[in-house]
């Protein structure tokens, strides 16, 4: 299994390096100015928008600034933004807080929600608790999460006024009073967010279960006198999990990544908020930074479940 990791790990190398330069080339050639105000300010003559390029390394070849970037990329070096002069490291550490509560909190509470109702509904297939669960999840996973947002806003914020839809960055947990303001303004994001990853992992869930409890194996655990509930926990629950890690595996990076439409519906001052904002300003070093930490974290993420399977199904180590 090393030797098997080191391999994979090996081989991820080229493919983040054909990522980063595909992005890379991609972003330069775009339209849109990085300088975004100073290219269309009549008060800033060319000359100074020649050393402002010059400064920003603007004036180069756009291969020499990607091989340039992939140096400072690998000394943890994510350079500077064009609009706001901060180093992206930096910008980045701001928002990465909000994003994990938000995100992060979604994911853990769809997959602690997500696990046992895929269970209930696959125990007794086509049963009326398997109906309705059923609906709720192709409700769940059909719905777009700015269609969620909205629905939950005008429900629980206009109609209701129970919580608040505007995400304030500004509160900070001092007491149990600023602790209970934090949860009220995650609530709606985090309830947008868990509908659709809940619904999402029940639906592969519960159908790798019917998939599996089909198998001979099952059939015959069945024969020997074992119940239905010790045959789906403890032959079928296992085994339906290794298309499922993939599934968990894949999601994880948005928890650092953000939720794009999410943030944007709530105003949630998050990594996802500030990667669109810097596509809409071109913004290259932060796109750039963002875009491609979340390829590394995908390629992390897929040697993880890769690895998951050897313990789900040792038959994979083979």
């Amino acid at each position: 299994m090393l030797r098997y990791s080191l391999n994979r790990l090996l081989s991820a190398l080229p493919t983040l390096l054909a990522i980063s330069f595909i992005i890379f080339a991609i972003l330069t050639l775009a339209p849109g100015d990085p300088l975004g105000e100073f290219a269309t300010n009549p008060a800033i003559t060319p000359e100074v928008r020649a050393n402002i390029r010059r400064a920003l390394g603007l004036d180069q070849p756009w291969p020499i600034r990607y091989i340039k970037w992939l140096g400072s990329f690998l000394h943890g070096d994510l350079g500077y933004s064009f609009t706001s002069r901060a180093p992206v490291f930096d910008l980045i550490r701001q928002r990465l807080p909000t994003t994990l509560w938000v995100v992060g909190s979604a994911y853990v509470m769809s997959v602690l929600i997500g696990i046992p109702v895929a269970l209930i509904s696959a125990f007794k297939p086509n049963g009326w608790l398997d109906r309705g669960l059923t609906t709720l999840a192709l409700l769940g996973f059909s719905l777009p999460t700015f269609f969620t947002g909205l629905l939950l806003i005008v429900i629980f914020s206009v109609e209701l006024d129970w919580l608040p839809f505007i995400y304030d960055s500004t509160i900070k947990i001092t007491n149990w009073s600023s602790f209970v303001a934090q949860i009220r303004q995650a609530t709606l994001p985090v309830m947008a967010l868990v509908l659709y990853q809940t619904a999402i992992l029940v639906r592969f869930l519960r159908n790798s279960l019917l998939s599996e409890m089909s198998q001979s194996y099952v059939l015959t655990a069945q024969a020997k006198g074992l119940g239905e509930l010790q045959t789906l926990l403890i032959h079928s629950f296992r085994n339906a999990l290794i298309p499922v890690a993939t599934l968990i595996a894949l999601d994880i990076p948005a928890i650092f990544t953000g939720a794009l439409v999410t943030e944007q519906v709530f105003r949630v001052p998050g990594i996802g908020a500030l990667l669109i904002d810097s596509i809409q300003r071109s913004d290259t070093p932060v796109v750039m930074a963002i875009t491609f930490i979340y390829a590394i974290l995908i390629v992390i993420f897929n040697l993880v479940a890769d690895l998951t399977y050897g313990w789900l199904d040792p038959r994979v180590k083979f």
